[in-house]
């Protein structure tokens, strides 16, 4: 029931992050999201960068999680196609059931300019993101560069506030309004046709 529980703490620390920002995480905040009784999240996060720290290893895991999720349901990498369905599912996770991971990721980003260890943490999932990518790249038979796969993985990172924030104007100006047309344009602008 322990890891549960912490499961259920950190979900709702996600969603306060989301909903509230920064300076909506509290440990009351939390426990009443989490629908726990009060003085549960300090019992088991005494402090705000303790609760910090356990939320940035959530996000990281749901990251993991639904990347496997779509690699699983047959989005692979094994082709140019197959490449810009996994991305362009990653996109669309962005915009729908991820947003709150993406938001309170977004949100734990702020804290890390000011607390180095958070951002060791949160530099996993870049790091995650740089190597998967480029990987992903090579095996759909890219000419990959170092280059080329950062130039894709940075276009993918710079999307995120658009399609978390942006309106229907600010979507289509940026070309997310189609999120397959987005990645297709992007991989024909990096490798050609």
């Amino acid at each position: 029931m322990s890891g549960n529980r912490r499961d259920a703490l950190r979900d709702a620390a996600i969603h306060v992050l989301a909903e509230a920002g920064g300076r909506g995480l509290t440990h009351r905040a939390v426990d009443a999201a989490a629908g726990l009784p009060l003085g549960t999240a300090k019992n088991y996060y005494p402090s705000r960068d303790a609760l910090l720290r356990a939320t940035a290893e959530r996000i990281v895991e749901q990251y993991r999680r639904t990347t496997a999720e779509l690699v699983a349901s047959g989005a692979r990498p094994v082709d140019r196609a197959g490449l810009a369905a996994l991305l362009a599912g990653l996109l669309r996770n962005v915009a729908g059931p991820g947003a709150p991971r993406m938001l309170a990721y977004l949100e734990l980003q702020t804290e890390a300019a000011r607390r180095p260890w958070l951002a060791d943490i949160l530099a996993t999932v870049v790091a995650a993101d740089f190597a998967g990518f480029e990987h992903a790249q090579r095996a759909a038979g890219l000419p990959v560069t170092p280059g080329r796969a950062a130039a894709v993985t940075l276009a993918l990172h710079g999307a995120i506030p658009q399609l978390l924030g942006g309106g229907a104007g600010a979507l289509a100006a940026a070309g997310l309004d189609d999120v397959d047309a987005f990645v297709h344009g992007l991989l024909e602008s990096v490798y050609g046709t």
